[in-house]
């Protein structure tokens, strides 16, 4: 085994108390012709991990997505996907993964999760990597951030792919300032948009938020309402930018079909995420609405709706703003930013990778984490990429072991080669046939940043 990880991991282990305990797949002795294997923690973490006949000599760590604490189970896995996972082991790297301590906002524990699991590993199959590498999707990407700067004594290098980049603090409000249009100008009550003392709770404002917008839909203003909410939310046309229509009425509804989407989601999510803060953690007084709204992508979109609808768009952000009076509790706040908030200060060459419309992660969410990476003058260790898709962690396994591979090489040779999207599309291509749609882009400003909100 490699000393820095067993010396990091012993370090995390004799801090958690956590004593393994490993079931094999596979004889405890060195990987030789491709095995599974599987294992636990003393504190509920299970782990998974493979190891292909003709190995690499890289390890990728993989860290998974939110798993709702409602849904039963809380598996662990190795890849995003049984294609990727395939193309990934093809190529010769060895996988693991965890499930994290719990399921839910799993966030607090799982660095520490996934690098016991990592030691795990290589003690059962006797590995001797030459690197380390980690990724991870959705709420594993902002997890991938937190390795990216803390572990640097164990990891090579690390891929966040469709991540929550902003944690959760920003997460919760600006999905807040969506859920607060709908309450004000579509839902005609007050409703609980946040601080929720139960899950049946939160889902009874899913139900009445998604039944606000159905019926907001109904009407012209209704649906130009319906707009200005999801844009708030972040949500775009919903179709790739290459087929990039000028139809407002389409684009409208597409909005309409990804804010019903996102509200069912985000909103038991909430539970989640507050209940690890120990309270709400969200606000949103001072904001003013009519300046947040104008660093929006879709606010052409939003005021010609507006403009058809015979609306004042600018009376209703007045509303939003005059009625912003949810103020968070300041403890959970620190809570969920010593937890979750990435400061930038990376260790290790970082690869970030998102599609360009995420319902769940928006892209803009890039804009921030390059913010806070310049912020703490590592630009040189960052590249990020976009690819031209619709969904949440939409990529191919083609795409997604192009970035592996830039990665690698980054960590191999010490600098980044040139890495156009003509490139990627090329190396993305030679890896498999799954296709790529690496695009040049520069992403907008996220809304949910309360410091460019005031």
């Amino acid at each position: 085994m490699s000393p820095r990880v067993r010396t990091r991991s012993l370090a995390v282990a004799a801090a958690a108390g956590a004593a393994l305990s490993v079931a094999l797949v596979a004889p405890p002795a060195m990987a030789d012709a491709g095995a599974d294997y599987a294992g636990s923690l003393s504190n509920g973490t299970t782990w998974l991990a493979s190891v292909p006949s003709d190995w690499n000599g890289t390890v990728l760590l993989y860290s998974h997505g939110y798993h709702p604490s409602f849904v039963p189970g809380n598996p662990a896995s190795v890849a995003p996907d049984d294609a990727t996972k395939a193309l990934l082991l093809e190529r010769g790297y060895a996988l693991v993964g965890s499930s994290y301590a719990a399921s839910g906002w799993a966030v607090p524990t799982a660095v520490d999760d996934q690098l016991q699991s990592l030691d795990a590993m290589l003690d059962q199959t006797g590995l001797e990597p030459d690197h380390i590498m980690a990724y991870g999707t959705s709420m594993g990407g902002l997890v991938t951030g937190r390795i990216a700067e803390s572990a640097g004594d164990v990891i090579d290098g690390a891929m966040p792919t469709c991540g929550l980049m902003e944690g959760a603090v920003d997460l919760n409000n600006y999905q807040l300032d969506g859920s607060h249009a709908i309450e004000q100008l579509l839902a005609g009550q007050e409703l609980k948009i946040e601080g929720y003392a139960s899950l049946d709770e939160a889902f009874a404002t899913s139900a009445a938020l998604s039944a606000a917008v159905q019926e907001g839909q109904k009407t012209p203003e209704g649906r130009a309402r319906v707009a200005l909410a999801a844009a708030l939310f972040h949500l775009s046309d919903g179709v790739p930018a290459a087929e990039a229509t000028k139809d407002t009425a389409v684009q409208q509804e597409s909005l309409y079909t990804q804010l019903l989407g996102t509200i069912g989601f985000v909103t038991p999510g909430r539970f989640d995420i507050e209940s690890t803060a120990g309270g709400n953690a969200t606000w949103n007084v001072g904001v003013d609405y009519g300046k947040l709204f104008a660093q929006s992508e879709d606010r052409a979109l939003v005021a010609k709706l507006y403009r058809e609808a015979g609306l004042d768009l600018k009376a209703d952000l007045e509303t939003l703003t005059q009625t912003a009076d949810i103020a968070a509790d300041p403890g959970s706040v620190e809570t969920l930013r010593a937890s979750s908030t990435l400061t930038g200060d990376l260790q290790m060459p970082v690869v970030s990778m998102h599609t360009l419309d995420d319902v769940l992660a928006p892209v803009q969410v890039e804009q921030e984490y390059a913010e806070d990476v310049r912020g703490a003058h590592d630009a040189n260790l960052l590249r990020q990429f976009f690819v031209d898709h619709v969904g949440h962690c939409n990529f191919t396994p083609a795409e997604i072991a192009a970035g592996i591979e830039v990665l690698q090489q980054r960590v191999e040779s010490g600098h980044w080669s040139g890495n156009s999207a003509t490139v990627m599309n090329r190396l993305a291509a030679s890896l498999d046939d799954s296709g790529s749609a690496f695009v040049a882009t520069q992403p907008g400003e996220f809304l949910g940043d309360r410091e460019g909100s005031r």
